[in-house]
């Protein structure tokens, strides 16, 4: 039986886990303009710029301060893999491939994070979390083969498309035991930093675009930071400290279904009864994927009995990152059809 406490925790992890996949899900229409003026490196560097910058605010508003010794090992691993190269692998990777390779490849990011959790945090994973992503996983690879469009694949695509998947996964748990020594803010805004610098060879390209992209382009890529990396990361991280990392991995597949509704209701995009199909898909297996036994009995590695996040709706970044699909996930996209994890 779960005590108030631990029911208001979980409904704060859940609504903490659907703000982060609704703006994974809407950087895909501000990828759609910034990733058509920006190169790959200098999207992703004024993308973490703004957002690091947002972060930075806050923190001193908060008091934060810098985070305790034992968390800056997974800060700064997570803030490579996953702010810096994932970002930058997944936005080359996407321009040289087609949507169905990128769902294929990228998606299999939140595979990633179960096993690695499983293997280096001791997570456990269920029957309800394999069959979850599994289903989720076919219905994210069913999105972006309806929507992309017969476009061609390089064997550089699917390898920096790959790549991205592994800097998502590692991040994610890179991150997650730094989260018990450091707050989520301070881990976010920390990580991004480091994203940053990484990025800082992309500085000359960055200033050379901005200075010829239109404002609708710039004004996108601000939004990627302040509201997809700087808020999302953040609400992504209080949500992991909550529950395991492969089940908020399995959370990002509702990523392609939200892309697929967001690219309807914003851009017109009328989507077929194939992609419908597949966002059902994404949808059934992550409420299959967070769903608890009968015994609601709370998983392991330190949930803190908060492993029934619901099943919000719905990377790039990241990743993967911004991590499970362009309609899907960190994503950052330069093409209007590509799908991938977390933006």
């Amino acid at each position: 039986m779960m005590n108030a406490a631990d029911r208001r925790t979980d409904l704060l992890a859940a609504a903490a886990a659907t703000v982060t996949v609704v703006l994974w899900a809407s950087a895909f229409v501000s990828i759609r303009s910034a990733g058509s003026a920006y190169s790959p490196g200098a999207l992703a560097l004024g993308r973490l710029l703004a957002g690091a910058l947002v972060l930075g605010a806050i923190c001193l508003v908060r008091r934060e301060g810098w985070p305790p010794r034992p968390a800056w090992r997974g800060i700064g691993i997570s803030g490579v893999l996953w702010f810096g190269f994932y970002m930058v692998a997944l936005n080359w990777g996407e321009q040289e491939v087609d949507a169905g390779t990128a769902a294929l490849v990228v998606n299999i990011g939140p595979i990633l994070i179960a096993l690695l959790g499983a293997r280096l945090l001791g997570d456990v994973m269920p029957p309800r979390l394999l069959a979850g992503m599994a289903v989720s996983f076919a219905g994210a690879v069913t999105v972006g083969l309806s929507m992309s469009g017969g476009g061609g694949s390089s064997p550089l695509g699917v390898v920096l498309c790959l790549l991205a998947a592994v800097g998502y996964a590692g991040g994610v748990v890179a991150q997650k035991p730094a989260l018990a020594h450091a707050s989520p803010l301070q881990v976010t805004t920390f990580g991004c930093l480091v994203g940053a610098v990484l990025c800082l060879p992309f500085a000359g390209q960055l200033v050379g675009e901005a200075a010829k992209a239109p404002m609708s382009a710039t004004l996108n890529m601000v939004y990627l930071g302040v509201f997809p990396t700087a808020l999302a990361f953040t609400t992504w991280a209080y949500a992991l400290a909550r529950t395991t990392a492969g089940r908020m991995g399995a959370t990002t597949y509702a990523v392609p279904a939200l892309v697929v509704l967001m690219s309807w209701l914003a851009l017109g995009e009328v989507p077929g009864a194939l992609t419908l199909a597949g966002g059902a898909l994404c949808l059934l297996g992550v409420a299959v994927s967070r769903s608890r036994a009968a015994s609601g009995a709370g998983g392991a590695g330190g949930t803190g009995g908060a492993e029934g996040l619901g099943a919000p709706k719905g990377a790039g970044g990241a990743g993967g990152a911004e991590g499970a699909g362009r309609a899907a996930g960190p994503g950052d996209a330069a093409s209007a059809k590509e799908c991938h994890g977390p933006q």
